[in-house]
């Protein structure tokens, strides 16, 4: 059993070391405060430059490139800028850490966070690659993963579209990376066609050269290449001929041609005499059709003859 002296001994030595040590930690503070304060300068600074870079290299990047890209690529640039201000602010904090132990951690860093965060980095780096190549930009009209619209923007993460019935679909960068895009405004015309069957008692010929000279006299219809009228089937009651035109390739302006061209040739095939049938539909009188009209037999809601 130890003794008093002993125990005050013991207490004496562990409040020493404790007192020692809270001393040696106030010393360290006290001393490391100043490297503390260039550091929280250094992180400011840094921060202040990441918004001039990213004001000034977004208004460079606007005058040459579409504005999704100049907002993607001014944004990643501040984070560059200002990561760069944290290590340095690291180092001086502590300087026992070299740039070399620095960048060997963020390695180590950034593939435990490209795990982590695989498909916010797969779509980040997706809307980069887009960026560059410019399949589409904001302002087009475009069909992707069953959605069609127009672009509104490219971001970090997604692609943005408004649907021509007014609803915003956010689709993710990967998903739009890897499908197939139909650009509807890559060029400025695209071809519209409709269906018009005339009987088989007219001229296709005629048919065909009235159905042109219609198209002709709308407006928005494109003179070069000049519409067309051909024969593309022999129907049951009717001879159909594809009409064929081009236009402005936006689709409010094409559906609008579209309707003024149909109107058009609709007139000018009444107007030229040339009729234009419904589908013939040919019924053939079974035995319980017979039984029905004549009554000489009873018919079930199924539709055939009930035995007597």
């Amino acid at each position: 059993m130890l003794s008093t002296t002993t125990v005050q001994t013991l207490t004496a030595s562990v409040t020493d070391e404790i007192s020692d040590s809270a001393g040696d930690m106030l010393d360290a503070l006290l001393r490391a405060l100043p490297r503390v304060g260039v550091a929280i300068v250094l992180v400011v600074v840094g921060w202040a430059a990441a918004k001039a870079v990213r004001w000034a290299l977004h208004r460079w990047l606007t005058r040459g490139h579409t504005p999704s890209f100049a907002t993607v690529m001014s944004k990643i640039a501040s984070w560059f800028v200002v990561t760069l201000a944290v290590l340095a602010a690291i180092t001086v904090v502590f300087p026992s850490v070299q740039p070399v132990d620095l960048l060997a951690g963020l390695g180590f860093f950034s593939l435990a966070i490209g795990f982590a965060f695989k498909d916010i980095l797969e779509n980040t780096l997706s809307g980069v690659l887009m960026l560059f190549r410019q399949p589409f930009a904001s302002g087009d009209q475009i069909e992707v993963q069953g959605y069609t619209g127009t672009v509104q923007a490219i971001t970090i993460r997604e692609t943005r579209l408004r649907t021509f019935d007014g609803q915003l679909v956010l689709i993710p960068n990967s998903d739009v990376y890897k499908s197939a895009i139909r650009v509807q405004t890559h060029h400025e015309q695209r071809r519209m066609s409709f269906v018009v069957g005339v009987a088989y008692e007219n001229d296709p010929a005629e048919a065909s050269e009235v159905i042109v000279r219609a198209l002709g006299t709308v407006d928005g219809v494109a003179t070069e290449p000049g519409p067309q009228a051909l024969i593309t089937t022999l129907g049951v009651s009717t001879v159909d001929l594809d009409a064929r035109f081009w236009c402005d390739s936006h689709q409010r302006e094409s559906l609008l041609v579209l309707h003024r061209a149909i109107d058009a040739v609709k007139r000018a095939l009444d107007e030229a005499g040339i009729e234009m049938p419904a589908d013939i539909v040919a019924l053939q009188a079974t035995p319980s059709f017979r039984a029905a009209l004549q009554g000489d037999a009873a018919v079930t809601p199924g539709g055939s003859i009930r035995p007597a």
